[in-house]
């Protein structure tokens, strides 16, 4: 009997150990900032090969400036002074120059493909609203209308061939008039040519616009907005920050 109790209290040991024993599953590494700016590097210059010379350009020129200033004052402790306050200026610049080409470069690699204007958009933290869906399309000839709402009122941007995407937009701002005709609306065309916005500066041009709203009236607008609905089509979500711009946060080491 005493083996019996013996042998069935060890069962229950042995399973709870075997339970117990099970692996715990591998911490997430974090990723480190200097991972981050060597990821946007690694990608700005595939687009941008002389982005290596710029950043580094940069970086001493701040150098240069710094050790000359001490060189000047001929006392030692402010050549010091200005080498230990100059590298760490002189990296935040050659930073500054490696974020600028950076997205450049991101810009670069969406140009021109559907849905590039809504990517750039969307790049705005704040003040505007851009629905992932175009608001107008030619199916054939990939012209889109992305739609936005903001405090300077709905901006409607258009892609693709000038004179098609002009007719699409011109049709969309009457649609808009019809329900709100008190409401600003923006007429603006992403690409180089003459009158056109370059995707780059597109996010820029929009903050750009005064505002003519309150908060409560643009989201009467975004409401009744909705009731139009939009085009569904498969379109880029967005920029991803490293696979097509660094996270400025990252670069500064925060």
């Amino acid at each position: 009997m005493a083996r019996d109790r013996s042998s069935s209290s060890s069962a229950p040991s042995s399973a709870s150990g075997g339970a117990g024993s099970t692996a715990k599953p591998a911490k997430v590494r974090k990723t480190r900032w200097y991972h981050q700016v060597w990821s946007a590097y690694q990608m700005t210059r595939k687009v941008d090969p002389a982005v290596t010379w710029w950043a580094l350009g940069a970086f001493l020129g701040v150098m240069v400036v710094a050790l000359t200033v001490g060189l000047l004052s001929r006392q030692t402790i402010y050549l010091v002074y200005s080498l230990v306050v100059g590298l760490p200026m002189a990296f935040l610049a050659g930073m500054f120059v490696l974020g600028r080409r950076a997205e450049r470069a991101a810009y670069r690699q969406i140009e021109g493909q559907p849905g590039a204007a809504l990517s750039a958009l969307r790049t705005i933290r704040r003040g505007w609203e851009f629905p992932e869906e175009p608001v107008a399309a030619d199916p054939r000839s990939r012209e889109l209308v992305f739609r936005g709402v903001g405090r300077a009122g709905i901006v409607l941007v258009g892609e693709g061939n000038p004179q098609r995407s002009q007719r699409l937009l011109e049709a969309e701002r009457r649609k808009v008039a019809r329900i709100l005709p008190n409401v600003p609306v923006t007429l603006l065309q992403v690409g180089d040519a003459e009158g056109q916005v370059p995707l780059a500066q597109l996010a820029r041009r929009v903050q750009k616009l005064k505002p003519t709203l309150t908060k409560t009236e643009v989201a009467e607008v975004t409401k009744r907005l909705r009731a139009l609905g939009g085009v569904r089509l498969p379109v880029p979500k967005g920029i991803d920050p490293f696979r097509a711009r660094p996270d400025r946060k990252g670069m500064r080491g925060r």
